[in-house]
């Protein structure tokens, strides 16, 4: 049996066998980098001399012209060989430190987010293009407050640098817009070979869109309880007065009853139509397939609502362009966006005024396909600019008192919003102080196959010019189609 095998002790600077991976090689300064390499000159010069030396001997033997011509040989390349002092010296491979650069580089060019990394003095070492977007002024070697200028997020800098574990905080810059981000800290090893310390890296999570839906949800709730709170307070109130007081007044009693039965209307309005938009924006990402005809649906809103415009002094005009308006929706959508945009100006277009209801379709744009475009234009007091791009939000009024009193919800518009995004098409108010306001609903107009206009043509030609064209004549029908522009205009 053989004796075990003494084994040696690893000396205290020996390195563990699975770790001989060599190390990358220290490139030498300037100055040693030029020395290097006219040691290597003149040592190739003396080798070509006595390779010369060496061969002529053997063929010729040696004499002194030849030793001579051999030495200036020597001079002539050594000093012909070696660089020159600031002049550029060739190296054999790329520095280990470069190839990583390019590659930090890369992965940080593809990283959506934001993403800072800095040295122990708060110098900004690499940025991303997301990171330079956000902070204009982010310049590499140049200190980060320079372009971020939040305590909070200098402060955690200070923090990672002091204890080395990382942590979290928000940066909310308010210019040019009012974002959110969060921001992780943290310390990263292997800085920069004579420097002491870790690096850090700023990772910049964008938080902007999730506070706002959040934010959204909070007033929604907040809005609909105090929506409902106020009808809800007035009922209890009036059936406490009705139970106690007024227990044997019967005229206070009818009165009562009238004011109850408002308020609980309006509790009823609110909740259909918190309903309503609901399941139009569960359905928001569904297109709607039916072929839908709009002039019938106006001539309906039109005929509804004409004896309330009458009880306000107000009437109502239709204009619509001959012909059909197709589009590809859902019908009963469309008549709830006309029914709001005309009961909205019946409302508040003022008393005594004119409500006109414009109905055409828009030529096809360079971007844009044909369009049905149905509007509407009240004689009211007119929308300050400083409302208009807030009119579609949730139960927001300009005039909140005269809003309750028309019996409004404030979603109205809401609804219109989400049923023309349903519909791919979009809302343009159009408003002056003291001339009115116009609300335009947009909303892709259906282009017909060529072979289905011939037959609509056919058979409009061939059936009953009563059927086909209503009241009118078959001569009048054909003169308004040849011509074209003709409208029909009637007061409601």
């Amino acid at each position: 049996m053989m004796p075990p095998r003494a084994t040696q002790a690893p000396e205290p600077g020996d390195r563990p066998a699975d770790d001989l991976a060599p190390p990358p090689p220290v490139l030498p300064g300037p100055s040693g980098a030029v020395a290097i390499a006219r040691r290597a000159a003149w040592r190739g010069a003396l080798g070509a001399v006595l390779a010369f030396l060496a061969g002529h001997a053997w063929l010729h033997g040696v004499d002194l012209g030849t030793v001579l011509v051999g030495c200036l040989a020597l001079l002539v390349g050594g000093f012909v060989a070696a660089p020159r002092r600031g002049g550029p010296v060739p190296r054999s491979e790329a520095a280990p430190g470069r190839v990583r650069h390019g590659l930090a580089e890369a992965l940080l060019a593809n990283i959506p987010d934001p993403v800072i990394l800095i040295d122990r003095r708060s110098l900004v070492i690499e940025s991303n293009a997301a990171a330079r977007a956000l902070l204009p002024s982010l310049r590499p070697r140049h200190p980060l407050s320079f372009a971020l200028r939040d305590p909070d997020v200098l402060d955690g800098i200070e923090t990672v640098l002091r204890t080395g574990e990382p942590l979290k905080t928000l940066y909310s810059p308010r210019v040019p817009t009012e974002r959110a981000f969060e921001v992780q800290i943290g310390a990263m090893q292997g800085g920069e070979a004579g420097r002491s310390g870790p690096n850090v890296v700023l990772f910049l999570r964008d938080l902007t869109s999730a506070q706002r839906l959040e934010t959204m949800r909070v007033d929604f709730v907040a809005n609909a309880s105090h929506e409902l709170r106020t009808p809800l307070a007035s009922l209890l109130g009036f059936i406490e007065t009705l139970q106690g007081p007024a227990r044997d007044d019967a005229k206070a009693r009818e009165r009562f009853l009238g004011i109850m039965r408002v308020q609980a209307l309006r509790m009823t309005r609110l909740i259909d139509d918190l309903l309503s938009l609901s399941r139009i924006e569960l359905r928001v990402h569904v297109p709607p397939t039916q072929a839908v005809d709009v002039v019938p649906l106006v001539r309906q809103i039109a005929d509804a609502l004409g004896p309330i415009a009458r009880e306000r002094g107000a009437a109502i005009t239709l204009d619509a362009a001959p012909g059909p308006h197709r589009v590809l929706g859902d019908r009963d959508e469309i008549l709830r966006v006309i029914e709001n945009l005309v009961e909205n100006a019946v409302k508040y277009g003022g008393d005594g005024g004119r409500v006109a209801v414009s109905l055409n379709t828009l030529p096809a744009e360079e971007s844009r396909a044909p369009q049905v475009e149905i509007a509407v234009r009240d004689e009211g007091p007119g929308i300050a600019p400083e409302h208009l791009p807030r009119l579609t939000e949730r139960f927001y009024r300009v005039d909140a008192a005269s809003s309750r009193q028309q019996g409004g919800t404030g979603l109205g518009l809401a609804i219109v919003k989400h049923i023309l995004n349903r519909h791919r098409g979009r809302l343009v108010i159009e408003s002056t102080p003291g001339q009115g306001a116009t609300f335009r609903a947009l909303i892709p107009a259906l282009i017909p196959a060529l072979g289905d206009s011939k037959k609509a043509g056919d058979s409009k030609k061939a059936g009953d010019p009563k059927k086909a064209g209503g009241p009118k004549t078959e001569a009048a029908a054909q003169g308004q189609a040849i011509q074209g522009q003709a409208t029909s205009r009637r007061p409601i």
